[in-house]
């Protein structure tokens, strides 16, 4: 076996490598023994595919790509984010989005917030949330996830633990708790509530499929970031603990052979895949965002966004294979326990927000003022040592140095717009005397300049809930409703679920199956009555 030299560990990166099919029992032996011979190291190996990840210098893998039993040599991609439960609640827990996927007229047809005994609510369903781990302390995520019985494992730090932590403790965004909350928060289980009301109901809110008990796979750090094979590996341990649907709000714009070989092996296993379409969407048809994997490959249902009103929002990627859509602006769920909420008025309407991580957890009213890009050298006009609501455009410079320039001239809240969608999480720089700062939308930001002068309220404090968009927030929907079907009729096969929940979906553009809704927004009640029509 050839040594590997200091130089080589210093440029060893993970590979994804594919062998010719094999048979006997000593073939996955021998595929790991020619990769040992050119100085490589296996990480993980899927017999059965005929795959394994490895770490190899440029050096080994120029070797073992001679090797003839070879078939492809890929890189490890990058990927990113994207019991029984409580038997009462309130109707108030069911939220917006809840309501338009009509998971309540499954499990409460009379809307007195309480379970109807025998509906379908996921119970006995396993749904595995590949992700960035969750917040294990959340009231509402209590029962459908136990610690310490093997429902999670984390692929980032390598044990049995999946907190959206890093190594010193320090949480992450919470993007893996806001997805689990929509899967399966509980019915009267109630997180922390401190909001100018009525943004979060006192008891909280209820998932789609209160029933279910969720697996936590964590593949994200608490910077959004991951790789492929992680994200395999964890495909793999899904199925081994009997998962029957897993939730994938993560992707990379790049496919690969691996990729597919094991989605494809995942549906033919019995479980099926649902993951997000993307946020890079663009209403130039010229020049398409490309495809997102895995939602892009033919065995993952491909899941886009629509706002509070049906229609599609902007950044929702779009594609022939768009399979359904699911609310995805705006969407409450649960968080990483006392983060910053925010809640912004202005002219008396409310608006969506996001607030920024550091920012002081205050509730100010105060004028509205169209700072612009915050340029340190142009003052925002009718700026008062009283303080006001300083309105600032994304520009060249860090969103910290333009709070700064704003800070300085009295401004004690600041909606800043940062983008053509609010994929957060967003922070400043560091601990400091900030004021309140949230983000908007880069379309809400045109709108509020236009209302310069008007009166504007933003609200900052701590709670156990957000409000977050992104096609990340949609797949759960689809993953949950999947769930729902499951535990009605536990004989169904993954593509039997899959056709349900399509040909059961509100068509919302041209009739039939199109690139901007797939066969259109998902409807848990009419795909579980459609169980038992001809």
């Amino acid at each position: 076996m050839r040594q590997a030299s200091t130089s080589d560990e210093a440029w060893r990166e993970r590979v994804l490598v594919r062998f010719r099919p094999v048979t006997g029992v000593h073939a996955a032996a021998l595929r790991e023994d020619v990769v040992k011979r050119v100085g490589g190291e296996v990480k993980y190996h899927w017999p059965r595919l005929g795959l394994l990840t490895v770490r190899l210098s440029p050096r080994e893998r120029e070797a073992l790509a001679r090797h003839p039993d070879i078939l492809s040599i890929e890189d490890d991609v990058p990927v990113r984010a994207l019991g029984l439960p409580n038997s009462s609640g309130h109707p108030g827990e069911y939220t917006e989005s809840l309501k338009r996927v009509q998971a309540p007229e499954v499990w409460d047809a009379n809307g007195d917030g309480m379970l109807d005994p025998g509906a379908p609510t996921g119970e006995g369903i396993k749904v595995c949330v590949i992700d960035s781990g969750i917040d294990d302390r959340h009231p509402e995520l209590k029962v459908p996830y136990v610690p310490g019985l093997g429902l999670g494992k984390d692929f980032i730090d390598g044990d049995d633990d999946p907190k959206d932590q890093d190594g010193n403790g320090v949480w992450g965004g919470g993007h893996g708790t806001h997805v689990a909350g929509i899967i399966a928060a509980q019915l009267g289980a109630g997180g922390r509530v401190e909001l100018p009301a009525p943004a979060v109901h006192l008891n909280g809110m209820v998932g789609v499929a209160p029933g279910v008990t969720l697996l936590i796979a964590r593949v994200l750090d608490t910077s959004g970031s991951g790789s492929l094979s992680d994200v395999l590996e964890a495909l793999r341990w899904c199925q081994q603990q009997g998962a029957r649907v897993a939730s994938l709000s993560l992707g990379a714009p790049q496919a690969t052979e691996a990729g597919k070989d094991a989605f494809d092996a995942a549906l033919a296993a019995g479980m099926l895949s649902v993951a997000a379409s993307g946020n890079a969407g663009n209403n130039n048809p010229a020049t398409p965002p490309p495809d997102l994997y895995p939602a892009a490959y033919p065995s993952v249902i491909a899941v886009g966004a629509v706002d509070s009103q049906g229609e599609h929002p902007a950044f929702s990627q779009t594609g022939a294979h768009l399979s359904l859509v699911a609310p995805g602006v705006s969407v409450l769920s649960t968080t990483v326990l006392g983060a910053p909420f925010s809640r912004v008025l202005v002219a008396g309407g409310q608006i969506p927000s996001e607030p920024f991580e550091h920012s002081a957890e205050v509730d100010y009213t105060g004028r509205l003022v169209d700072c612009g890009e915050a340029s340190p050298t142009v003052a925002c006009p009718e700026a008062t040592c009283e303080g006001f609501v300083a309105y600032v455009r994304g520009g060249s410079r860090s969103f910290s140095e333009q709070v700064k320039t704003v800070q300085a001239q009295g401004a004690r809240a600041v909606i800043l717009a940062t983008g053509a969608v609010l994929d957060g999480p967003f922070t400043l720089e560091g601990p400091g005397p900030w004021p309140a700062v949230v983000a908007v939308n880069k379309a809400t930001g045109e709108a509020l300049a236009k209302k310069a002068g008007s009166t504007a309220r933003v609200g900052l404090l701590g709670a156990d809930y957000a409000r977050r968009t992104g096609t990340s927030m949609a797949t759960p929907h689809v993953v949950a409703a999947a769930a729902l079907l499951w535990s009605a009729r536990p004989s169904l096969t993954p593509l039997q679920v899959r056709d349900l929940l399509e040909r059961s979906a509100m068509d919302l553009g041209p009739p039939g199956r199109d690139p901007t809704f797939g066969f259109g927004l998902v409807q848990a009640r009419t795909a579980w009555e459609s169980m038992t029509a001809p």
